[in-house]
This record gives C-alpha cells, structure tokens and sequence, in this order.
C-alpha cells in the first residue's frame, strides 16, 4: 500500500499507463492535425485518437476514485459518453460544410475512399 493515497501499487501501475496512453494518443492526434495536409484527411483519424484518449484518462479516473471512495465513481463516465456521442456528429457536420465549400468554391470534390 501506498502510504500517500492507500491505493495498492499495483492500482497505481494501471492508473499511471492508461493516463499515458491516453496521453500518447491525444498527442497523436495533435500530430495528426499538423501532419495530415487536406482538411478531409485530417477529421477522422484525429476524432478516433482524441475520443480513445479521452476515454482511457476518463477510466483511470474512475478507477482512481473508486479506489479511494471505495465505492464505484462513474461521474467521469459521463463526460466521455457524450464526448463519444458529440464527436460522430461533428465530424459528420465539418465534412459536409467542408464539401460545399469546396462546391462553391468550385474545385473538385475529394475522391471517395472505397
């Protein structure tokens, strides 16, 4: 046991990774952002590292007050549920407004994926 908080080492070790990770994936898509050179390559990939981010410092979150309240604390939860929920719609929204300024603009529309 940890004499600071009375959370097991163990715990802490767990803690400690998933906010790095969420830490290393939120940097990622920062990098992203910079690295990427058309608008329509930056939305995606970005959202997906900066929602899996936010939700592994969201679970070491919960997992660290949980084990000092020692009871489930799931406010953190919230946050990240709505962040999951929000970002699909925005992303969906700036790619539309993205397209139709490229239409009236009058420049090609990027070409589709599949």
């Amino acid at each position: 046991m940890n004499a600071l908080h009375g959370l097991p080492l163990w715990m802490e070790a767990v803690i400690a990774v998933l906010v790095v990770a969420g830490g290393l994936l939120s940097l990622t898509g920062a990098v992203g952002l910079v690295r990427l050179k058309d608008f329509f390559q930056r939305i995606h990939p970005t959202a997906l590292a900066l929602t899996l981010g936010a939700w592994c410092v969201s679970l070491a979150s919960v997992l660290f007050f949980s084990m000092l309240g020692g009871a489930p604390a799931l406010r953190a939860v919230a946050v990240v549920v709505l962040l999951s929920i929000t970002v699909p719609v925005t992303t969906l929204l700036l790619a539309r407004a993205g397209l139709f300024r490229r239409r009236q603009a009058g420049e090609p529309a990027p070409p589709p994926l599949g």
